[in-house]
């Protein structure tokens, strides 16, 4: 599992409930870690300054109130208990999530998922320059105000060693081909 010795506390419980958490998301559990590891190390206590985002997935104040909890009872929390609302997080996109650059847009920017490159992250209530503005490391190609998908992409792209990104791109396909060969029997057995 990609990570897990960044895991200071219940490491191995850790990565059981993480595996859990992913079979009940149909995702592999590396992406998990890796979103967990980008933004935030690791480190469930982690609160980011600048909006107060906190804990794994650095859950928003707003976020962690339409989940039931606070961003002080994050904080407050073991890392096991913190992974019960990273689960509750992305639920509701079970069965949606096709690749760790999708885990990772529903962590960063939820509206985008599904849509195409050229769209332009912003909502009724949050201008795109808003959000361009607080994320400059995104904005850096074009840096014309705006964040696309395919901007998000290339930056998550950019913060990823080969490696990994070798490895993230492979794991779809024993889910791939168990489909084809459920075609082929099928096909061969209709």
């Amino acid at each position: 599992m990609l990570y897990l010795e960044k895991v200071k506390y219940n490491k191995s419980a850790f990565a059981d409930k993480v595996n859990e958490i992913a079979k009940k998301l149909q995702v592999n559990p590396d992406w998990l870690m890796l979103v967990m590891h980008s933004e935030s190390g690791l480190n469930h206590k982690i609160v980011n300054p600048k909006g107060g985002a906190t804990g794994l997935i650095q859950f928003m104040p707003d976020t962690a109130r339409s989940l039931g909890t606070s961003t002080q009872a994050l904080q407050e929390m073991t890392n096991l208990e913190q992974l019960d609302y990273v689960y509750k997080y992305f639920k509701p996109y079970s069965g949606k999530i096709n690749s760790y650059f999708d885990l990772y847009l529903i962590t960063f920017f939820p509206a985008g998922i599904g849509k195409p490159e050229n769209w332009v992250m912003q909502t009724k209530t949050l201008k795109a320059s808003t959000i361009a503005k607080q994320n400059p490391a995104i904005n850096k190609w074009v840096k014309d105000d705006v964040i696309t998908v395919g901007e998000f992409k290339k930056y998550v792209n950019s913060t990823l060693p080969k490696d990994i990104i070798a490895k993230l791109n492979d794991n779809k396909f024993p889910i791939l081909a168990v489909l084809i060969l459920l075609g082929f029997a099928f096909f061969f057995y209709k």
